[in-house]
């Protein structure tokens, strides 16, 4: 006995340590720490701000290092021969006399033209097409946020229906347990009764049949909670055969919260709208490459080549400042099918926003009705519980006092554990109802 004891001692503590109680908020931070559908939404949501950025800069300047090498065999002379020139005075009217001109003999030699150097560039008007773009990633970088909301608030609703299913396998048990133990009590009396004469064989037979189904549906509902928990542990990506435990809380819902808000705030909404305004960006863009385009460049480097009578002719340093401009004139229609292409586009996203937007109003009225008859549904559940109580209440009473069958009592007891089934039911599928409306409303998130 003593070495019992001290085994449970040193066993206890791993055994409080081997089940976690997870609250609901607890299990949806873990599925969004463990979800993949979240990851990709958050490198999709990096990108789209690295993209808003990297547009931002072509407002400003650019720098580079540029470098040329070229060699061509190209070479040449000119000569010219002796002459008299005319002498004019400082009034530039000749005066009289002449000079000899000894002429010229010249040798050049291309040969290797290199140079390098430093280049800046900044653009000035473009046609509207970088500020355009710069738009274009915002709006992006605004889809992409809400991308991440939708797919967080779907985890979210993934992991409370598991989280929901859990309480409502929890709660089953106990019911199931209930109803066993009030036939097992049953059993015990009417064994009594049998042996002292009171009551029948088939009494007995009648009360073994119902507790040999109580004992099923406890077994099934066991198993249906061990189901249950390992379908949460799937959505909070802990291993299937991990012991956890919840807290079987859920939130409160109230009818009186019940408001028609639209769809205004949904993610897919939303996303629809800057899909919109992303179309027509893109119309803005196409007619920008119609526009003159202009821009500064600058440059200092050195530049050195061409050989004129066995000298370099360029050899040293130099400063470069130029403007840059660019008029489209015709490309046989490859700029105003553009335009057309983008304009089609655009017209095939607006009809699209009116039939989601259509949807989303019809999913949303089907949730909210669903949420109504939820709450009825409740309502009259627990009605049906304090209705059934009352009833196996008084049906024991009658029972124990010999004025009521047996057959009456077990009926009685059936009636309850319906009833409180029915009413653990109508508890959970109010919650998730609630949770569809919060999301077809946009609340989650």
């Amino acid at each position: 006995m003593k070495r019992l004891f001290i085994y449970i001692f040193a066993v206890l503590p791993f055994a409080c340590y081997s089940q976690t109680v997870l609250t609901l908020d607890e299990c949806i931070r873990l599925a969004k720490e463990n979800n993949k559908r979240m990851e990709v939404s958050e490198q999709q949501l990096q990108a789209s701000l690295f993209e808003k950025r990297s547009t931002k800069a072509l407002f400003l300047p650019s720098l580079s290092l540029t470098g040329n090498a070229l060699y061509s065999t190209a070479d040449g002379s000119y000569s010219s021969g002796m002459g008299q020139l005319p002498v004019l005075g400082a009034d530039g009217i000749p005066t009289g006399q002449s000079a000899l001109f000894p002429g010229i003999d010249l040798a050049y030699d291309l040969g290797w033209i290199y140079s390098g150097g430093v280049k800046v560039e900044q653009p000035v008007y473009m046609g509207g097409k970088i500020r355009t773009s710069y738009r274009m990633a915002k709006i992006g970088d605004e889809i992409a946020r809400q991308n991440k909301r939708l797919t967080e608030s779907e985890v979210v609703v993934e992991t409370s229906r598991a989280y929901a299913g859990v309480v409502r396998a929890k709660e089953l048990v106990l019911v199931a347990e209930s109803y066993n133990e009030l036939l097992t009590e049953l059993m015990r009396t009417v064994e009594s009764a049998r042996k002292h004469g009171m009551k029948s064989q088939n009494d007995v037979l009648k009360v073994k049949v119902k507790l040999n189904e109580s004992e099923l549906d406890l077994r099934r509902a066991e198993n249906g909670h061990r189901l249950a928990m390992m379908n949460l542990c799937h959505y909070i990506g802990r291993p299937l055969t991990d012991k956890i435990e919840t807290d079987s809380s859920l939130p409160e819902t109230n009818a009186g919260y019940m408001q028609d808000d639209g769809i205004s705030n949904r993610p897919e909404y939303l996303m629809l709208e800057q899909q919109n305004e992303l179309a027509k960006q893109k119309i803005a863009v196409a007619r920008s490459e119609h526009l003159p385009q202009v821009g500064l460049v600058g440059q200092y480097g050195y530049l050195n080549g061409i050989e004129l009578n066995g000298r370099k002719l360029l050899d040293s340093w130099n400063f470069l400042v130029g403007v840059q401009v660019s008029i489209p004139i015709f490309d046989f229609g490859h700029r105003t099918n553009k335009i057309k292409s983008a304009k089609a586009q655009y017209t095939q996203v607006q009809a699209e926003r009116e039939d989601t937007n259509e949807r989303l109003t019809l999913e949303m009225t089907q949730s909210f009705n669903n949420l109504d008859e939820a709450f009825l549904e409740k309502r009259l559940a627990e009605s049906s519980v304090v209705s059934a109580e009352e009833n196996l209440r008084a049906s024991r009473l009658q029972y124990e006092k010999g004025v009521e069958t047996l057959s009456d009592y077990l009926e009685a007891q059936t009636l309850w554990q319906q009833a409180m089934q029915t009413q653990v039911e109508a508890r959970i599928n109010c919650y998730l109802r609630w949770l569809e409306y919060q999301k077809a409303v946009g609340k989650i998130n």
